[in-house]
């Protein structure tokens, strides 16, 4: 039976051939000792911080910082993917 074009890009992205490099394996060790609860935290400090510049009227700054929001929410969800399927996941064999 012939495979679908989405059944090829899941093998691909399961094969364990495939490897990371220095660079990715370095960024991932260090994300994966934080709590994924810090960057959340953070969104939430990015949010009311921007609501207090708001009320005091710098409203530039206040839409500056207010848009580290999503910096930070998608920080967490890689952090989160890291934690679970990083590289560490292919090294020790626990797929």
């Amino acid at each position: 039976m012939r495979q679908t074009k989405n059944q090829e890009k899941m093998k691909n992205l399961t094969d364990a051939s495939h490897s990371e490099g220095k660079v990715a394996e370095a960024i991932e060790e260090q994300t994966a000792k934080l709590p994924s609860d810090v960057f959340l935290w953070a969104a939430l400090g990015a949010i009311g911080v921007s609501l207090a510049l708001k009320i005091m009227g710098r409203k530039h700054t206040a839409l500056f910082v207010g848009q580290w929001t999503s910096p930070f929410l998608l920080l967490g969800v890689y952090n989160k993917i890291v934690k679970t399927q990083g590289h560490d996941q292919a090294d020790s064999g626990n797929y």
